[in-house]
């Protein structure tokens, strides 16, 4: 793995420039001189400790073009230190608290798994209980992303000396985003990107050109979610995969709608369709995922 500006490990080769041309995203890390870190801790080790725990490579070259949220705490050591601390424990009380509410619904919490879906219920009180459940596992699942990335975050800083500003909020706002294409690309974190990328994105370019990538990343991404599931021995289900599958004509369609009409998709509407995605046409994926959770 090589950093930006380097020929080979170790070995600088002029100044590159930390915005990526292509896309209009800036991991801004290039230029940033290597602080003093503790000489206790060999560089190799710290690089190959970082290479692997911050996944979106920063200040890496296969880093190059990812989105990376702006910074939201004091960029002072132990000011950032006490705002990642705090943040951790709000995150952990958060994650604690939606998988108590989880083991409420009769199955649902059992480690075996269960329905969300209980037929004994009339549809709309059977709509309603499952969107509940559904909510409740993603909001789990975003509190569970922030406090390992708190808690890997407070080590790498205070233990090996990283600086706060290599270490960005892990994703932007989820639910805030007014289109899935801001959804995907800005609010929702990107630490598989590369992965997804290198197992779908390159090979469906290779085949269709930039159609073949957007369909064969997400195809990846459902892939490596399901394969997740069927490791513990959950079995193989095709609504995952299909989940994700159709993000890539959900994005087409949007790039339908600003051709027509002019305008981006955005504003309360944009909400709305994001909130319909996420809330009630991936229930499958809330399904599957409540099980990784119990």
């Amino acid at each position: 793995m090589l950093k930006i500006g380097e020929s080979r490990p170790g070995v600088i080769k002029g100044k590159e420039k930390s915005h990526d041309e292509s896309n209009g995203y800036s991991n801004g890390y290039s230029d940033d001189p290597e602080p003093p870190r503790n000489p206790l801790i060999a560089p190799w080790f710290y690089d190959a400790i970082e290479v692997i725990h911050t996944l979106r490579g920063l200040k890496w070259k296969f880093g190059r073009g990812h989105y990376i949220p702006p910074m939201t705490r004091p960029l002072e050591t132990n000011p950032f230190l006490v705002a990642t601390l705090t943040s951790f424990l709000k995150n952990f009380l958060l994650l604690d608290l939606f998988e108590s509410l989880l083991k409420f619904f009769p199955g649902v919490g059992d480690p075996t798994g269960g329905s969300m879906f209980y037929s004994s219920l009339s549809f709309p009180a059977r709509f309603i209980v499952a969107t509940t459940i559904h909510m409740l596992t993603g909001s789990a699942l975003l509190s569970g992303f922030e406090m390992v990335y708190d808690l890997i975050t407070l080590l790498a800083v205070f233990v090996f000396d990283s600086l706060p500003t290599s270490w960005p909020p892990v994703m932007g706002n989820p639910w805030s985003a007014d289109s899935m294409h801001r959804f995907w690309s800005k609010e929702w974190h990107q630490l598989l990107r590369q992965t997804f990328m290198v197992y779908g994105g390159y090979p469906g370019k290779w085949l269709a050109g930039d159609l073949g990538m957007l369909f064969g990343a997400f195809l990846a991404s459902g892939l490596f979610h399901e394969c997740a599931m069927y490791s513990m021995n959950r079995g193989f289900d095709s609504s995952v995969i299909l989940f994700f599958g159709a993000q890539g004509p959900v994005l087409i369609l949007e790039r339908l709608w600003r051709k027509f009409t002019g305008r981006r998709v955005g504003g309360m509407y944009g909400r709305l369709w994001v909130y319909f995605i996420l809330f009630v046409a991936a229930q499958p994926l809330g399904k599957r995922f409540k099980a990784r959770l119990s």
